[in-house]
């Protein structure tokens, strides 16, 4: 027999009541069939990252499930990266992965493709030199390019820091159109069109400047992307050194064998 409890969390975990159906009759565990439908409260956005999470002993006293059982099924949800628990702070809803494909793309390009908000903040943009960008575009060392430090963000959460490096055919770009769209998207309106890239992955702790632009906590590290870009004569037109919240981002390969 199916027991509805009409679970109606603390007002801080969501505006509404959420409904959870447990089947003890059912050969699904409960743990299981709790987790699932709190899942479901995520992806539908009932619960919304950030939102507080009811501890386990008022959660298996609401739905009269026993203290294991919700333990359980809280921790096949952080195992799965919907829940983080934080000392001090409790249980909350995790903010929503990214998820890049093994393609190339922009983060900008992802965020819209999965209907979230980009924003973006440029705190530097300014043509000068560096030996280590102008050898990854084949230029000369004292070559001056066009250095872009952005902060990009799914609506008020601050994901990535990216340092690019553009070679000086292609530095006609403003800082207007740089908040307002992806970096391909202008060199490709411009005729430049990113056809391969060379990317090395990589993960380590952050700079103090990291830190503070990605509201990381002390101990937390970010995951590094570096990107070489080229057109399709071979070509460099782009060099990229990015930092990630390692928490909010998920890379997506296909591999087989050769």
């Amino acid at each position: 027999m199916a027991v509805m409890h009409p679970a109606a969390y603390a007002p801080t975990m969501s505006a509404m009541q959420l409904e959870v159906v447990i089947d003890r009759e059912s050969p699904v565990p409960l743990y299981h069939q709790l987790a699932e439908q709190l899942t479901a409260a995520i992806d539908d956005g009932r619960l919304e990252p950030g939102d507080p999470f009811e501890n386990e002993v008022a959660l298996a006293g609401r739905l009269s499930l026993s203290r294991p059982t919700v333990r359980r099924a809280i921790q096949e949800m952080v195992d799965q990266g919907l829940l983080v628990r934080r000392r001090g702070l409790g249980t909350t809803v995790a903010n929503r992965k990214v998820h890049r494909k093994a393609r190339l793309s922009s983060l900008f390009d992802d965020l819209e493709a999965e209907g979230r908000e980009p924003r973006t903040s440029v705190i530097e943009m300014e043509m000068r030199t560096d030996e280590r960008a102008a050898a990854a575009l084949d230029l000369a060392a004292d070559t001056e390019m066009l250095s872009v430090v952005r902060v990009r963000s799914a609506g008020d959460q601050p994901l990535a820091i990216m340092h690019n490096w553009l070679p000086p055919a292609h530095a006609e770009i403003t800082l207007e159109s740089l908040e307002a769209q992806g970096l391909y998207a202008l060199l490709r309106k411009r005729g430049v069109k990113p056809v391969v890239a060379r990317q090395s992955i990589g993960a380590r702790m952050p700079t103090a400047a990291e830190r503070r632009a990605l509201g990381l906590r002390s101990g937390q590290p970010v995951l590094t992307m570096t990107r070489m870009a080229f057109d399709a004569s071979g070509a460099a037109i782009e060099f990229g050194d990015h930092a990630y919240r390692a928490e909010d981002y998920t890379i997506d390969l296909m591999l087989d064998e050769r």
